[in-house]
């Protein structure tokens, strides 16, 4: 039988919350890592978190979650003195946005693209919202940067952006691009196959051949990394097409294994081939 659409939908929209209430942090740390210029990135648990720390102080990428606060405050402490003055969310889900009402208490501005502040009310007091919102890209400037915040189509999720640190030659990714696993297309939250592949584009195009990209979950790469990304999600895409003009069930889908080539690398592909072929016609 076809794997209905709305119950798809659901993989996508319930477990994110529910596991970050049953999660346990207190083994979990807090590292930093040096990136290039004037930008670091902290390894802890849920998305990595990018700071920018210079002269005018520091602007934070994402916020893992709220348990992590004090200890994610503390490593930015080793980094930089200076004051935080932004935080960006780069999309809704709680691993990057858990710890906005913490932030927030702080008396940080927290800035996001104005879809993300809609979908957050649903599940966020009033004072971890974004308080300054965008729908089109936006520049800050800050620590000798221009700090440029892409807005994208719906890929991830309806909300994504990245951030692009000029003079540093980075990019924070947010999660439309990771090392570890295959894309995750929140279809619960706006997110689509076709928008994660142009995405992933406006990513490449932006970046140059030095340009390093900090991945929502991962480790630093590079344009040519994103474009491989791109190009398995394109011909997973392709392969999946043919299958449901075929009038395959996904299960025929998933037994014919059209994401094999490339599961040494990124893991198990359920998730994403359930996203795919619901997009492409296969639910019911």
């Amino acid at each position: 039988m076809r794997t209905p659409t709305r119950v798809i939908a659901l993989l996508f929209a319930v477990p994110l919350s529910l596991a970050a209430q049953q999660r346990d942090f207190s083994d979990v740390r807090i590292i930093p890592h040096y990136v290039e210029g004037t930008v670091y990135y902290l390894e802890g648990q849920g998305g990595n978190i990018v700071v920018s720390a210079g002269d005018d102080g520091v602007v934070m990428i994402d916020d893992q979650f709220a348990p992590l606060t004090e200890r994610i405050i503390a490593a930015i402490r080793t980094i930089s003195a200076g004051e935080i003055k932004f935080l960006i969310n780069t999309h809704v889900h709680p691993d990057h946005t858990g710890g906005n009402e913490n932030i927030a208490r702080m008396g940080i501005p927290i800035m996001a693209r104005d879809k993300v502040r809609v979908r957050l009310m649903a599940t966020l007091p009033e004072i971890a919202l974004p308080i300054l919102t965008f729908t089109s890209d936006v520049a800050l400037y800050q620590n000798g940067e221009e700090m440029e915040v892409v807005t994208l189509p719906p890929a991830h999720t309806d909300g994504d952006s990245f951030i692009f640190f000029h003079a540093s030659d980075v990019i924070a990714a947010g999660d439309i691009f990771r090392t570890v696993a295959f894309p995750v297309i929140d279809t619960g939250n706006g997110g689509t196959l076709d928008g994660t592949i142009e995405a992933l584009g406006i990513l490449a195009g932006k970046a140059g051949p030095n340009t390093k990209i900090v991945p929502g979950h991962g480790v630093v790469s590079s344009r040519m990394d994103v474009m491989e990304f791109r190009d398995m999600v394109m011909d997973v895409k392709n392969k999946v097409a043919e299958m449901v003009a075929q009038g395959m069930t996904y299960e025929q889908v998933a037994a014919a294994q059209p994401a094999a080539p490339y599961e040494t690398k990124w893991g198990d592909p359920e998730r994403f081939l359930t996203a795919v072929y619901a997009e492409l016609g296969g639910g019911s």
